[in-house]
């Protein structure tokens, strides 16, 4: 199965977001924070949380770019976990039992997500309000396929 982690190119998020989330952290799109989000909502760094964040679930805070990668059941379960107590902390879900369905519905979903590209496949989120409610849309962006030689520096053991 593959999910995907927070990755970062420089440090724009630590600047445009609120709470950015760690550099490698399980992340899943986190729209559900928006749920009930009007315009009078979106302003500031939360306009940004809002307009393309990923939602980490260790930190709950947000990034910009994730990137696929596989996952180990147990760290699934983890997670699972981890967004059910999210649940219970922030949304008043009533125990971590009863969140545990919704939690491995919003994994799942970011594992359909990720489910048909390869690792390192990058992936952005673009969210609008419209009038049913917030519109997601996933943009893929793949890995070039660049050989060793092209990044590599070589050396001698004179130089």
């Amino acid at each position: 199965m593959k999910l995907a982690r927070a990755i970062h190119f420089d440090e724009s998020d630590t600047l445009v977001f609120a709470k950015p989330a760690r550099t490698g952290e399980w992340c899943i799109p986190g729209g559900f924070e928006f749920s009930d989000w009007t315009e009078d909502d979106l302003t500031g760094k939360a306009r940004q949380a809002f307009a393309n964040g990923w939602l980490g679930l260790e930190t709950g805070g947000r990034v910009t770019f994730v990137a696929v990668t596989s996952i180990e059941p147990t760290e699934l379960a983890t997670l699972e976990v981890a967004l059910a107590e999210h649940f219970v902390t922030y949304y008043g879900a009533p125990s971590v039992d009863a969140a545990r369905p919704v939690a491995r519905e919003e994994l799942f979903h970011m594992a359909d997500l990720c489910e048909d590209h390869d690792p390192n496949t990058l992936l952005t989120v673009a969210r609008e309000l419209a009038e049913g409610g917030v519109r997601e849309v996933f943009r893929v962006i793949e890995a070039p396929d660049a050989e060793l030689e092209q990044f590599a520096i070589h050396a001698t053991p004179d130089t």
